[in-house]
């Protein structure tokens, strides 16, 4: 029986050869759920006393459609870490045989995880936006990895975006974000990136607004911002003051995930005493089962699936036997003759 390691460097290059694949993947998965086919219980928060703004997080899930497959991602988000000039986040996939439950693969996933988040944020675009891949004035408060993997993916499924602004608190890094995106990527070199002023001018100019922050608690309040009824893709969850999650259509990916952990939902939730602000699920969208109106903001809050982790470490693994870029473990199940 066979155990891989796939390193992230691998798992960089099977994603940024295969994004559209990756959104398609993504958007079946939801649609499995929806009927059933797989199964996404609670996420599991490890805490620490000594450092309350951290967390480790394990999303255990199984899907049992046209993929078959288990296991379960364990991410670490340990903000402190950019001042020490590495990412917030890091993490492990494991992929178990759904038949016998033995783990068969560890995958790097802070690639992974970054690319179901980015995928999911920009399959609601394309389907909110009239199914449209061309938007005039894109923005981004929020400059990290997130933030650069949503571009990525944007980008690498073919999106014309004639003007890009940016806003960061620290305006230095959107400096630097903006450089990197000017070399990464060639796609976009007709592309304007402008670096706003503040977060609420950023949404005034655009059609469409990705929030990819580290926030803890809402900063975003001012209604007027929103009066030309952007699409917004709330991928930090904690960003928007309940009255604006009040004057909009609220999208997610799972409405009993979205409502824990003090999401702006959840807050939303517990001010007023029910969920009448639930428009629907991004799944209801693709099946055709709910048309939005665009006389209002539309909020897209995806909480993050452990399904989506599965199904996209799958295809990087299968990607990866196939081109023999894995690194087998001897050995690993060892005495397998006990009884």
């Amino acid at each position: 029986m066979n155990f891989e390691v796939i390193s992230g460097k691998v798992v960089n290059d099977v994603i940024s050869n295969n994004y559209q694949d990756i959104v398609d993947i993504v958007e079946q998965t939801y649609l499995a759920y929806q009927a059933g086919n797989a199964h996404n219980p609670d996420s599991y928060f490890l805490r620490f006393e000594k450092k309350p703004e951290a967390r480790i997080i394990a999303l255990p899930a199984y899907i049992d459609d046209a993929v078959k497959i288990s296991g379960m991602k364990w991410i670490s988000s340990f903000p402190k870490n950019i001042q020490q000039g590495i990412p917030r986040a890091s993490a492990v996939l494991i992929l178990n045989d759904l038949e016998t439950g033995y783990p068969f693969a560890c995958l790097e996933s802070s690639i992974i995880s970054a690319s179901r988040t980015s995928a999911s944020a920009v399959s609601a675009a394309y389907h909110l936006n009239g199914k449209q891949k061309k938007v005039v004035n894109l923005g981004v408060i929020g400059t990290g990895l997130i933030a650069r993997y949503i571009i990525a993916f944007f980008a690498g499924c073919g999106w014309e975006i004639e003007n890009l602004h940016l806003f960061d608190a620290n305006e230095s890094y959107a400096e630097q974000f903006k450089a990197r995106i000017q070399k990464d990527f060639p796609q976009l070199k007709n592309t304007e990136i402008m670096i706003a002023a503040s977060a609420d001018a950023l949404i005034q100019q655009s059609s469409i607004v990705t929030f990819a922050t580290s926030a803890g608690e809402p900063h975003i309040a001012n209604l007027a911002a929103f009066s030309h009824n952007p699409i917004v893709l709330h991928v930090s969850l904690r960003d928007l003051d309940p009255k604006v999650i009040l004057a909009s259509y609220n999208v997610f990916d799972d409405v009993e995930h979205c409502m824990k952990a003090n999401t702006s939902a959840h807050l939303t939730e517990q001010l007023v005493g029910n969920r009448d602000f639930v428009t629907g699920t991004l799944a209801d969208i693709l099946a055709g089962t709910e048309a939005l109106k665009r006389d209002k903001p539309v909020v897209f809050s995806p909480f993050g699936m452990g399904i989506l982790d599965l199904a996209v470490g799958y295809k990087v693994y299968s990607e990866a036997v196939q081109s023999e870029s894995t690194t087998q473990i001897d050995e690993f199940f060892y005495d397998m003759n006990r009884v």
